[in-house]
This record gives structure tokens, sequence and C-alpha cells, in this order.
């Protein structure tokens, strides 16, 4: 079984790119927690394709719907929105969604449609003599699948699925706000071989979170540093203009995050984290705090000094001993080249004739880390529920979590 997050809070999705829909069951989430459609809403429109000029030309509204796990006596506001029609048999079915409601402890489950799709344009995909895309999943998901895969817009391995990972984040982003006021941003911080000069770290506190989250919608690209941002843009579209992609780095930063949570060894919170982050679509490395900086420095350097009132740096990226700190918690994500391009290069069939491939049609990202900051948050903020509500059911009922 597949799920992000567990044992305490999980979320599983089911759906492919081109399917009818994404459906997204939560599993774990305390119940008295109020959730709104219109406060999830905004996170898969920072997700949805089409939602920014630089990622794939496919155009998807993304509106979720919940069905399950709200509840509120005044059932006007619980119904008060979204609609679900359905026509089967040649009869027609309507019901409402829930709008805004508390979270009763229950599963909570929601939908999201797929409406804009063009599965004609993967045709050169089917059967045995499909052909085969370089650094994409085909060859290895059709042979792991004995030949019964979806081939439409990368079926279930398309960068679509992670619709239930903002889902199940954004609930889990609400719970903690509510509980903590933890803030969870990121931030584009290199595109390409080009560096940003601001890093999201540097500057990030709980009192400029709004105001930083609305920088970063509006620049060029969702970075706090609008050089580099507006000098990226430019690089993604002469990349797309000449049919190749970029890779990307971006960093995440959860702050206002209580200490004392996570566990050591096997199930610590750093090897949660790094998994969960490491684990996403086209990701090909995940670093915490200074991450890979650390190797060239001495102990007498790298080690942050500890004083009555806490931790003095941040080297350690929120975590030690895979227990946050209180400090807030850094990683530095990064994200290989789109796989699809409309290069020619070389491949073969799916019964391994050699051929040069060549892109006949389709839609894609030049760039997936536009688009992936908001996955990524929601990642880490399934995460931080999952290692709170862990940490609750060990410590002493009506213990503060505190440490300095």
């Amino acid at each position: 079984m597949e799920v992000l997050g567990g044992p305490h809070y999980a979320v599983a999705g089911a759906g492919e790119s081109h399917g009818p829909a994404i459906t997204t069951i939560i599993h774990g989430c305390p119940p008295g927690h109020r959730i709104g459609r219109a406060d999830v809403q905004p996170y898969l429109d920072r997700r949805r394709p089409g939602g920014n000029k630089h990622g794939t030309p496919r155009n998807e509204k993304d509106k979720v719907v919940f069905l399950s796990g709200l509840y509120q006596d005044d059932v006007n506001t619980l119904l008060g929105g979204s609609k679900l029609s359905v026509a089967v048999d040649g009869a027609s079915f309507e019901t409402e969604g829930y709008e805004d409601g508390f979270t009763t402890g229950e599963p909570i489950a929601a939908i999201v449609l797929s409406t804009s799709k063009k599965s004609g344009d993967y045709t050169q995909f089917t059967g045995p003599g499909g052909e085969v895309r370089p650094g994409h999943t085909d060859l290895v998901k059709y042979h792991q699948s004995q030949g019964f895969v979806d081939v439409r817009g990368g079926g279930r391995s398309s960068y679509r699925s992670t619709i239930s990972d903002v889902i199940g984040g954004s609930v889990a982003r609400i719970v903690l706000q509510q509980l903590f006021g933890v803030r969870i941003l990121s931030s584009i911080c290199q595109v390409g071989s080009l560096l940003a000069s601001e890093r999201l770290a540097a500057s990030l506190t709980l009192q400029n979170a709004d105001a930083t989250q609305s920088q970063l919608d509006a620049a060029e690209i969702p970075s706090i540093d609008m050089e580099f941002a507006s000098a990226a843009g430019e690089l993604i579209k002469e990349t797309r203009r000449r049919g190749d992609s970029l890779g990307a780095a971006v960093e995440v930063v959860a702050v206002g995050v209580p200490p004392l949570l996570g566990s050591p060894l096997y199930q610590s919170l750093k090897v949660r984290l790094m998994g969960a982050l490491g684990g996403l679509n086209a990701v090909q490395s995940c670093e915490i705090g200074a991450g890979v900086d650390v190797i060239e420095r001495t102990g007498s350097v790298n080690n942050d000094p500890i004083r009555h009132s806490g931790y003095q740096g941040n080297t350690h990226g929120g975590l030690l001993g895979g227990i946050t700190t209180g400090n807030p918690v850094v990683a530095r994500v990064g994200f290989k080249p789109t796989s699809t391009i409309n290069l020619p290069q070389q491949s073969v069939t799916k019964d391994l004739r050699e051929i040069e491939f060549e892109l006949a049609k389709g839609r894609h990202d030049p760039c997936v880390g536009v688009r992936a900051g908001v996955t990524l948050e929601s990642r880490v903020a399934i995460e931080l529920l999952n290692a709170l509500l862990g940490y609750q059911g060990t410590a002493h009922a009506g213990d503060p979590i505190e440490l300095f």
C-alpha cells in the first residue's frame, strides 16, 4: 500500500494523469479543526497546470470537492458551495460537497476532476512497439505491469498525482498553523547554472511569512530573489524555444515548528523528510540545513553554538538526531531536467528495438521546479503533523512542547 506519512497522519491517492479524477483520502486528522474548501484551493491553484506561464500549456482548473470527514451544525454553510453531477445509464444525479466544516476525526475524502486531456497525443507510446521517452518511467512501468499500463500523460507516474500530496498537505498545514502557528514556504534558488543570491532560510520568520508569500506569488517564478527570478524566467523561455529542459533547486523552510518532534534512528524525522522530499517525481537530491557545504567544514565551524536562549545558528536545519530543535526546518531539493523534451534522442521501443526517438505530440513543463514548491511544502506538512501526533501519543497529557 502506498501512502504519504503515517502511521498517525497519512494521505492516500488514486488516479492517473488522463483519468476521470484524482481521489484523495486523509487518515488520522484530529477532530475539531476548521477546514474550508476555500482554505485549501489556493494551494491547488499554485500546483495546477496552467497556473504559471513557465509551466506546461495544459490548463486544468483543479477545483477540489470534499466528500467526507467534515461537519458543522449549520448545514447551509457545510453544504453551501460545490456540487457533483454524474450521468449513468441515462439517469443524472447531483449531490453537494462539503464547503466548510470541522474535522470529525473520520477519514477525509476529496476529489479533483481532470477535464483538459489530450489522450491522442500519447498513441506513439502504446503497445509493445510503443516508443520510450529517455528519462521517463515508460520502459520500467510497462514491463513491471506486464504491459497493462496507462501511457496517457505518464499515467500514475505523472506529476498530476501530486494533487493528493497538496490536498493532504494543505489540511496538515492548516492544523499545524491552528495549533502552533507553523508556516511553510518555498523559494526556487537555482535554475540550471543560475544561482539565487538571496535565500529564504536567511530571512523567513513567523512575522513576515504573509509578506514573503505575497512576494513569492508576484515574482516571475516563485523566488524571493527578484533579480534571479527574472533572469531564470528568461532562461526557461529560451530553453523551451530550443525544445530542451532545465533542472532546478527549491528551498523549503518551516518556521514555528515546536521542538522534540520525531524519533532517532530508523524512523527519525530526518529520514522521513528526506524520503518524502527525495521521493517526489523528478527529484534527484535532498539536503537538510547546510547540506553538502558541511563536507568542507571543521566541527568547530559547523557546530551551532548553544546558549540558554537556544541554538545560535541553524547549520543543522532544525533537526538533530532526527528530532526537531525548535529552529526552522530547512531543506534544499534538486530536480532533474524534465524528461519529456522536443529534441531527438537515442532510445528503444518497449520490446527493446533501438530507435531515434522524437516526440510527436505532448505538453510538458520545461522546468518542473517552477510548480514543485507547494508539493514540497505539502510533504513537509504531512511529516510534521505525523511527528506531532506521534509525540502527543508518548508525552504526558498537558505537557507543553518546549526545550529552552
